[in-house]
């Protein structure tokens, strides 16, 4: 299950940004043409290659919502030429072809290994923005193709994509048990982490590590397990009395904050990542469950049924002061606070159906996301808060979506005939 892939870095021009007039910061501005080549064999030719890497940039970039990409259709003679300098280029071409941006590259493969040249330019100013070269076996193409993606994002906007990350979510493929599984973020390479033949729930990524946390009942309890995920090695790291539940890994991955009900009461507690109990959170009547934290770690919002419906309130780890946040709906559900501190995602119910919605954490500038017949619920973000991945039973059961932070371009990345659900979304590994 490790990964081979070592990338090294060939070139990378950092100039002025050519598209610093657009301001394309969020889908819904004026898109940029983009052209996107067949990569090109610098030995044996392998059309597979080119194929695979060609489908995976082009789902990570039109999934942005920042492109609008150019017809391969059109494509002049330049498209077949192999170098990649900009001298090499025939930026005239493109240009009269209507492209602003153009991704080229070559590919070479040496028995099981392969080197992938990816190359980003101006058209419009006729140079080089970003060249990179990877290392690493065959089966590293998807990924490959990924973490160009993220370096296209960051050159044109300053801040890379989360294309090559992980997503953890919870499956019951190939049997009845709900079992804990991951895959990229494009759906592609799903890979099952866990074997307790019960129920698990839950999970979250460390944000310093490559591990997870995650709730199973395999002892015959909701107890919080922890397991590295590349080494495969698992703890049971909190097992009290009846909940141990819904744990989430605090922003420097030093503590983790979950719901528990030893003491008689479903509370919010402080854990060390040992399970090693440091703090109780909350002392309630009600329920307090679904716990996320702000990015600085000083504040968690959660749920709670303390005033009535589950609504969402947030509480100051360090003073205890806790404020409510929502006040419609019915039932209000599993918050996830974005990476840059400007929203939290919900769900809510309204009638019988959950819908994904964003609120400041100040409460104000409240706005629903999901529309429909279906149920959507468990937001989660990606670590640019560009996306959200969340469940939903539109299609053939419940599944995994991602969808833009302002609602659009949903698309189902779990695989078909399976139910998925509870998904997280990794840091940047």
């Amino acid at each position: 299950m490790r990964l081979s892939l070592t990338f090294v870095l060939l070139l990378a021009l950092w100039t002025s940004p050519v598209f610093a007039q657009i301001e394309i910061r969020a889908p819904g501005q004026r898109t940029i043409p983009l052209a996107v080549v067949d990569f090109l064999p610098m030995g044996e030719k392998v059309p597979e290659i080119s194929q695979e890497l060609r489908d995976a940039l082009v789902g990570d970039l039109d999934l942005s919502g920042l492109f609008t990409l150019t017809d391969p259709a059109s494509f002049l003679s330049d498209a077949e030429k192999p170098g990649l300098a900009s001298t090499d280029v025939d930026f005239g071409e493109w240009r009269m072809l209507g492209a602003e941006i153009l991704i080229k590259g070559g590919y070479e493969v040496r028995g099981r290994d392969l080197v992938i040249e990816a190359r980003l330019y101006d058209v419009l100013g006729r140079r080089l923005l970003a060249g990179r070269r990877y290392r690493g076996k065959t089966g590293d193409i998807r990924q490959m193709a990924h973490s160009f993606a993220d370096q296209v994002l960051k050159s044109i906007t300053g801040k890379a994509g989360p294309f090559h990350t992980r997503i953890a979510y919870i499956s019951n493929q190939g049997g009845k048990n709900k079992e804990l599984y991951i895959m990229d973020v494009d759906g592609h390479n799903p890979v099952r982490l866990t074997d307790h033949r019960s129920i698990v729930l839950n999970p979250d990524f460390s944000p310093v590590g490559k591990e997870v946390i995650f709730t199973s009942y395999q002892a015959g309890n909701p107890d919080l397990y922890r397991k590295e995920i590349y080494e495969g090695r698992e703890a049971r790291i909190a097992h009290f009395d009846g909940l141990n539940i819904a744990g989430r890994y605090r922003p420097d991955g030093r503590e983790i904050v979950a719901t528990l009900s030893h003491e008689g009461n479903p509370d919010l507690y402080l854990l060390g990542t040992d399970g090693s109990l440091h703090k109780k959170l909350t002392e309630n009547w009600g329920i307090d469950v679904d716990p996320s934290w702000s990015p600085r770690g000083d504040e968690i919002v959660f749920v709670s049924d303390r005033q009535g419906n589950p609504h969402l309130f947030i509480i100051d780890v360090i003073t205890g002061k806790v404020r409510r946040l929502t006040s419609e709906g019915r039932y209000n559900a599993t918050p996830s606070w974005s990476p840059d501190g400007e929203w939290i995602a919900f769900a809510r119910m309204e009638g019988n159906r959950l819908d994904i919605y964003l609120i400041r954490p100040d409460g104000t500038e409240e706005r629903r996301l999901t529309f429909g017949p279906a149920n959507s619920e468990h937001p989660r973000w990606s670590p640019d808060g560009r996306f959200l991945v969340y469940s939903s039973d539109r299609e053939d059961g419940k599944a995994i979506f991602i969808m833009r932070a302002d609602g659009t371009g949903a698309r189902r990345i779990s695989p078909k005939g399976e139910i998925a659900k509870h998904p997280a979304w990794s840091a940047r590994w």
